[in-house]
């Protein structure tokens, strides 16, 4: 029988269970996916754990997952552009993806382009669009200096390209293992320093003391009180996690739900299929091992993403 990913308690990674399901079928509109890679993502952590349940409660048992590539295998009525073995990529919002096959609408699909690897198109819907919306809402620029923390992290390691593609020049805040990665990318890397004054200072210096024009934090903890003592306007400030920070400061929080387009991820797609994007792997485990990949995820270091295959 089809696996999925199921969890039937809040709790720590150990909650987490691949159990045996009924095959999906698709309904009006929808798409059946025989998922070939699937991304993993902090958020989704959050939901397991309850440290979301105001926001987005789990209705057990749960299952996890937006990110998906695979092959079609099936479709609903009124769905005519996709046909049986058409490699797709795309997400779902039914928390589902991380199954041998889900169900999703058709509008939540874009076509795999031959040159986008089977393990980056499994793993580029949240973190592609969640970088997007980040580079639109500071409107980085030719002539910009952008500064991205987290900036080797699955989102942080595409938004610093998306901002450089611009013209940009983009400062990213790393461990300094991760330093060659973003020199190879056009980034100007920066470790972090002791405490914001010190990372700020060290910012500083890369920018030979000018005052950086935009900040994203992908990252959390001070940096949106960084950017500020950086002298950077509010609107040119953007964070995909820390809310209560970025309502203080009056700064942006566009994210994934500002970009979930599937033209969005088409654009993404086809950045990535000539060469201008690259979506970093930094694991793929079987899908048996999923509590393995939500351990490595949780701790925070890795370069770029981790991803499930089936």
């Amino acid at each position: 029988m089809p696996r999925a990913v199921r969890f039937h308690e809040y709790g720590d990674v150990d909650v987490l269970r691949v159990e045996e399901v009924d095959r999906p079928e698709p309904g009006p509109g929808q798409v059946l996916v025989r998922v070939k890679a699937a991304g993993i993502n902090p958020g989704e952590s959050a939901i397991r754990n309850g440290a979301l349940r105001e926001r987005w409660p789990a209705m057990f048992p749960s299952g996890q997952g937006s990110d998906l590539a695979g092959v079609v295998e099936g479709r609903g009525p009124g769905v005519s552009w996709v046909e049986t073995g058409d490699e797709v990529l795309g997400w779902t919002e039914g928390r589902a993806s991380q199954a041998d096959y889900v169900v999703t609408e058709a509008d939540r699909l874009v076509r795999r382009p031959v040159g986008v690897p089977w393990l980056a198109a499994g793993a580029l819907f949240v973190v592609g669009t969640t970088a997007y919306a980040s580079v639109r809402a500071v409107g980085a620029e030719r002539g910009d200096t952008v500064v991205v923390s987290g900036a080797a992290g699955g989102v942080g390691s595409i938004a610093a390209q998306l901002a450089r593609n611009t013209g940009a020049t983009v400062i990213g805040l790393a461990s300094e293992r991760h330093h060659d990665w973003l020199t190879a990318h056009g980034v100007v890397p920066v470790p972090y320093g002791d405490g914001i004054d010190d990372t700020g200072e060290r910012i500083l210096a890369a920018t030979e003391g000018e005052r950086p024009a935009a900040f994203i934090d992908t990252f959390g903890d001070d940096y949106l009180n960084l950017a500020d003592r950086l002298g950077i306007p509010h609107e040119r400030i953007n964070t995909i996690i820390n809310y209560p920070g970025a309502e203080a400061l009056g700064t942006r929080t566009a994210g994934n739900s500002d970009a979930a387009e599937a033209e969005v991820l088409a654009e993404l797609a086809a950045l990535v299929d000539r060469g201008a994007l690259e979506i970093p792997i930094a694991a793929a485990y079987p899908l048996d091992e999923v509590r393995d990949a939500y351990r490595e995820l949780e701790q925070r270091h890795t370069l770029g993403k981790i991803v499930l295959v089936p």
